[in-house]
């Protein structure tokens, strides 16, 4: 094999070193232990900024693919090499972390906010700050930098801290850059990640979409229910909307529209589903690890929270699929066009052995990042396994799975050092006290009021910002509020989640419907709407468990089932009054029945699940009586 020895072949080396000597420094300390925190989230700072400013330019937040992956990219697709500027941003936002090693024992031995800094301590810290804002705009776009800079601002002149103090808090200790969220992409977010693109590159994505496609292929809707599905099972494991969209939807997308639904509900569907994939256990998306870190709890626990939650939203959006379908009278794909569930689980079904070690490793005791690395090592062994898959395992695929893994852990770890900037403002100015007292009293001790400033906060802040950072940010500034006002801790968590992973779907910046709309060919706002729609249930969700904690697993098991099966066929009613359609078509009547009763399901309580019960019989009767009356035939006229 010729090696490229031209700059961009040699540059495109280096890129593959760096990104392979990201991902096995980070396998090295989950098998022999990491080191101490400033040297290990400092390390796996150093590598992601290298990375950043090597790969993507300052004009444009999008990467040179060529160098990234050795595609040959041509014409307008094809971007510039990095510049003289570029390299300059390496070693500069190399020097303060660098910096940090080399003094380490001064670092540790110094007393926090009591020692002065050095001048060289204050300018380290202010090109440490600077570079990872710059990093994140480059990786993630300008929301996130300029909410930290908003924050800075009120730091400095309206709470009037000290500039040194600030420096100390955001760059000497572990409370700032280098804090928990830092922490959690260092720890846990980096491994699972690899372990999606060691999934990718082993034909796990095709096993997902074939499964599917067996499973509810031929149903009323099935290109809508594979969509679903296989979004949910790969959505698990990428953790990412857009990135869950990029990879079912170019099939599942053109399968709907061809089997007759619009384009637009056809994005919809796509959007909505592949969102869901960063609430859904067993492998959920960046901000449950940083969740588990703010509890201080188990992974496994914030999974247990989120099963019942997870499978409320997938039945809205599939009772969605289903009623549409059969409002519009559309069928499934011919049994002769589908795979065979049999033979899919025969010739790939072994792929799912990695995940299921996850599960094993993890539930046996030991820590979730021990757990995901020995699922990534698995991954080639398993595809090797078999004929069928043993053209995945070659050495080019493999280096390519590192490489993957590197480049799409960027953007979780840039934005989780520039929240680091946030949360350290935030701790030092008491400014998240006084968030919570404004909260307090704006709602004025009403609980829904603050739960509905919260929802507003999540939506607004994920327009802009990926999941993580606006989960990260609304703990910091939201969750207290609705702790202070008598919402259990896991409860108030997850629904802060819910609503940072539900800005994705909502308009007006919705990031995953513009990836589906635009694979549709269909409308912004028409597929935006839709979205909302489809997913609709999975807005009353988070209240759901705010009032209920069953549905987080927590109480008697009486309690926590008959609240998931009331849930449940709420959530259905409620679908069907949006989609107009239960048994059979409705009527405005029925429509309007189907919504209030499905709302007092979904609400706890004894007496409004007795009326909701009532309200359930009384249009299946009528609907009943209807379809059995479209189906009689009409009696012969006498002679």
């Amino acid at each position: 094999m010729q090696i490229d020895t031209s700059y961009r072949g040699l540059l495109r080396i280096a890129l593959y070193a760096i990104s392979i000597a990201m991902a096995c420094y980070h396998i090295w300390a989950i098998a022999f232990g990491s080191p101490e925190a400033v040297l290990f989230r400092g390390t796996h700072l150093l590598f992601a900024l290298v990375l950043v400013f090597l790969l993507f330019r300052f004009s444009s937040k999008t990467e040179d693919m060529e160098l990234a992956q050795g595609a040959q990219v041509e014409g307008e697709a094809r971007i510039t090499l990095p510049s003289l500027f570029d390299y300059a941003l390496v070693a500069v936002s190399a020097a303060p972390i660098v910096y940090l090693f080399v003094n380490y024992d001064y670092i540790v031995n110094r007393i926090f906010y009591i020692d002065d800094l050095t001048p060289m301590d204050m300018i380290m810290g202010v090109v440490m700050t600077l570079v990872v804002l710059e990093a994140t705009r480059r990786v993630i776009g300008w929301a996130l930098p300029m909410t930290a800079i908003v924050f800075l601002i009120y730091g400095l002149f309206f709470a009037k801290l000290e500039p040194m103090r600030l420096l100390d808090q955001l760059y000497m200790t572990t409370e700032g850059i280098f804090g928990i969220p830092l922490s959690v992409s260092a720890g846990y977010v980096l491994i699972f990640v690899l372990f999606g693109s060691f999934m990718e590159r082993t034909g796990t994505g095709q096993l997902f979409m074939d499964f599917a496609m067996s499973l509810t292929g031929s149903q009323a809707g099935g290109p809508g229910k594979v969509s679903v599905v296989s979004s949910s099972l790969f959505g698990t494991i990428s953790g990412s909307a857009v990135a869950n969209v990029m990879v079912d939807g170019p099939i599942s997308i053109p399968l709907m529209k061809r089997s007759g639904f619009p384009a637009h509900f056809a994005a919809g569907v796509e959007a909505t589903a592949s969102t869901g994939g960063q609430i859904m256990p067993p492998i959920m998306g960046a901000a449950a690890f940083v969740m588990a870190e703010f509890l201080a709890v188990s992974y496994g626990q914030v999974l247990i929270w989120a099963i019942i939650p997870a499978i409320l939203y997938y039945v809205s959006c599939f009772a969605a699929v289903h009623f549409e379908a059969k409002r519009r009278g559309l069928v499934g794909l011919p049994r002769s066009e589908l795979p065979r569930l049999g033979e899919t689980l025969r010739v790939r079904g072994h792929l799912f052995i990695p995940v299921m070690l996850i599960l094993v490793v993890m539930y046996s005791g030991y820590s979730a990042p021990l757990a995901a690395l020995v699922g990534t090592l698995a991954c080639f062994p398993v595809a090797a396994l078999r004929k069928t898959t043993r053209g995945y395992v070659n050495i080019k695929n493999i280096l390519d799975a590192f490489v993957d893994g590197a480049r799409n852990a960027l953007g979780v770890a840039t934005a989780c050092a520039c929240a680091g900037i946030v949360i350290g403002v935030v701790t030092l100015s008491g400014a998240g006290i006084v968030f919570t007292q404004f909260v307090t009293h704006l709602s004025e001790h009403f609980l829904v009021l603050a739960l509905i400033m919260t929802m507003c906060a999540g939506i607004i802040l994920g327009m802009g910002m990926p999941t993580t950072p606006a989960y990260i940010i609304m703990t910091a500034l939201l969750v207290p509020a609705i702790i202070k006002l008598g919402v259990i801790p896991p409860a108030a968590h997850m629904f802060a989640l819910y609503f940072a992973v539900l800005s994705a779907i909502t308009p007006p910046v919705a990031l995953a419907v513009f990836a589906a709309a635009g694979i549709a060919k269909a409308d912004l706002w028409k597929s935006g709407w839709a979205a909302v729609k489809v997913g609709a249930a999975g807005f009353i969700v988070p209240f759901m468990v705010i009032y209920e904690p069953g549905l987080l697993m927590i109480g008697d098991w009486p309690t926590i089932i008959s609240a998931f099966l009331t849930s449940a066929f709420g959530i259905l009613m409620f679908a069907g009054g949006l989609h107009g359609y239960f048994l059979t078509a409705t009527t405005t009547w029925q429509r309007a029945l189907l919504i209030v009763g499905g709302l007092l399901l979904i609400k706890p309580g004894l007496e409004t699940d007795l009326i909701g019960a009532v309200i359930a019989i009384v249009v299946i009767a009528t609907q009943v009586v209807a379809r059995r009356n479209a189906v009689q035939p009409a009696p012969a006229k006498s002679t």
